[in-house]
């Protein structure tokens, strides 16, 4: 092949590996590894197999089997990914993983550019259900973020990539810097900063997931700056704002809980059984939502008895051709007058909307959102230098054209 990177390794660096799996496409790369669609021979059953390359850093070994040691420490559980097999040679380890085939929950985002608040109580849910089973196995995971989120075949997520966690002792806590900028907790940024730092614990990855649920509600995250050192001060303040129009739409419950869980106090911060406890999460609240499907569906024996024996005693009217003939015209005269009047009446809405705030309204801001993602997907691709929230950092470009074109006059 052209490309190195397309390249497999060499059969006689991992024999076990080729002898029970095929490999196939590629689904993704990393700076030292390559993750490969594969097929078990045996059952042909599909796996995801991230080969690493350790021949250009030999020191990775430890670090790889150290997240092996994790994966199978936090393995069981229904949020978290399955590590199936492992091989292992001089040159190469390959971990064969369960398969997801919807990808990361970032590119999903990146495609639906925010959530429902349904669903995100959907995902978080999950998440807080998979990260308890890991704190409570004692581990740190230290590097949260959608693009460690799989979702599966059912769109359930699948937490993974453990290469930042760590076996936490009882009152031991951890003093290195670790993590994406984006989501890491003030606690961690000082043991960087200063010498007399306490460390950090378990809250660093309430902390993230803070960051991943304000993401996921409006697509933006809180804190990014395009300038780093910005971003990072605006960390350590805890610096965020529910002011964006985003938010308008947005019910007290999902912000309160972000508020408890972006706290600067770690020892003040949510634990992750608490979050899950929260009324965001409440059980009555998902009644609610359900009540009204759940009244049109459900019918009492007695309502249904009463219905059967009334429709029994209707008589059956004769087929009028020459009725239904007609009533067929005057439905479709009606909907002709309708389409003719509709361009009419959606540019008089379109104009006067735009004079107004028009990403202030619902309906337009996502419709912005899903072209703006479409045209510019590319600049929030993940590597250096790159973010989704790119595409948000210009904002006083939008407030200032908004601000213009309220001063034109009526004639224009």
């Amino acid at each position: 092949m052209d490309n190195k990177d397309d390249e497999l390794p060499d059969k006689d660096a991992a024999k076990e590996f080729y002898a029970r799996y095929e490999p196939k496409e590629i689904l993704g790369r990393g700076v030292s590894s390559t993750v490969r669609r594969c097929v078990e021979k045996e059952t042909g059953m599909e796996f995801a197999a991230k080969i690493i390359d350790l021949s250009n850093d030999p020191e990775n070994r430890g670090a790889t089997l150290e997240e092996i040691n994790i994966l199978r420490m936090v393995i069981g559980h229904e949020y978290i990914i399955h590590l199936h097999d492992v091989f292992e040679s001089e040159t190469f380890i390959f971990l064969v993983f369960e398969l997801c085939r919807n990808g990361e929950l970032f590119d999903y985002l990146t495609n639906v550019v925010t959530l429902s608040e349904k669903k995100t109580r959907y995902i978080m849910r999950q998440l807080f259900e998979a990260l308890q089973h890991v704190h409570r196995q004692g581990v740190v995971h230290r590097d949260i973020k959608p693009e460690n989120i799989l979702l599966d075949d059912a769109l359930d997520i699948k937490l993974t990539d453990f290469g930042f966690a760590s076996v936490l002792k009882p009152n031991q806590l951890l003093r290195d810097l670790c993590g994406t900028p984006n989501y890491l907790a003030p606690e961690v940024l000082k043991v960087n900063m200063f010498d007399d730092a306490e460390g950090y614990g378990f809250s660093c990855d309430l902390w993230a997931c803070g960051v991943v649920m304000y993401t996921l509600l409006i697509g933006c995250p809180p804190f990014w700056h395009r300038k780093q050192m910005i971003m990072l001060r605006n960390i350590m303040e805890g610096k965020y704002t529910f002011n964006s129009p985003e938010w308008q739409d947005i019910s007290e419950a999902p912000k309160d809980l972000i508020r408890k869980l972006l706290v600067l106090n770690p020892n003040e911060r949510l634990t992750v059984d608490e979050a899950l406890e929260h009324q965001f999460f409440n059980v009555k609240m998902f009644d609610q939502e359900i009540a009204p499907l759940k009244r049109t569906l459900s019918l009492s024996s007695s309502k249904f008895n009463q219905i059967s024996k009334l429709a029994k005693q209707i008589k059956v009217r004769p087929f009028n051709a020459r009725k239904k003939f007609l009533y067929a015209i005057l439905v479709v005269r009606v909907m002709i007058r309708l389409l003719q009047l509709l361009p009419c009446t959606a540019g008089m809405i379109s104009v006067k909307l735009v004079k107004q705030d028009p990403y202030r309204h619902k309906i337009l801001r996502k419709l912005t959102d899903a072209m703006a993602f479409r045209v510019y997907g590319h600049w929030i691709k993940k590597g250096e230098g790159q973010n989704r929230a790119a595409l948000f950092e210009n904002t006083h470009k939008t407030e200032l054209k908004v601000i213009y074109m309220s001063n034109l006059s009526p004639s224009l």
